[in-house]
């Protein structure tokens, strides 16, 4: 996995990384690659974010994977900082290659060198081969997250 480099990501991956977040049945749902506006101000708001680090892997010049990794500070746990991994994709020729564990190993690694005590994320219900994958890295199924929409 040499060949592989994960950068953050520039405003000419987003095609790209949309692409990746609606090559899914959940993302074919709620996603609109045909649309980047929304999008772009998005990852403006990210950009000026120093919390935010939206990450492509790219693989021969072709973005391969994403993540979002945001840094929260915190009081609870003793002021303990955290992270949070959102949007994992990996593009479906990748899927198996060891891309995933690749990408999730560099935010673990970019969230202690922020001075991240805790690593977390949420997977959709529905996701069960995702479950297992996180659970094979060592992530545990703690909470029970809920959602509102507005």
């Amino acid at each position: 996995m040499s060949d592989l480099d994960v950068r953050p990501a520039a405003i000419t991956d987003l095609p790209a990384v949309v692409a990746l977040l609606a090559d899914d049945p959940l993302g074919a749902e709620r996603e609109s690659p045909d649309d980047l506006a929304p999008y772009r101000a998005a990852f403006r708001r990210l950009a000026d974010d120093p919390n935010q680090h939206l990450v492509v892997a790219v693989r021969d010049a072709k973005v391969v994977g994403t993540l979002q990794l945001t840094v929260v500070p915190g009081l609870s746990r003793r002021g303990t900082v955290r992270s949070i991994i959102e949007g994992v994709r990996i593009h479906a020729d990748e899927r198996g290659s060891g891309l995933g564990t690749q990408l999730i190993q560099w935010a673990v690694d970019e969230s202690r060198r922020q001075g991240c005590r805790l690593v977390q994320l949420t997977s959709d219900a529905t996701r069960t081969d995702a479950h297992r994958f996180y659970e094979r890295l060592g992530f545990t199924p703690s909470h029970v997250g809920f959602k509102l929409a507005l």
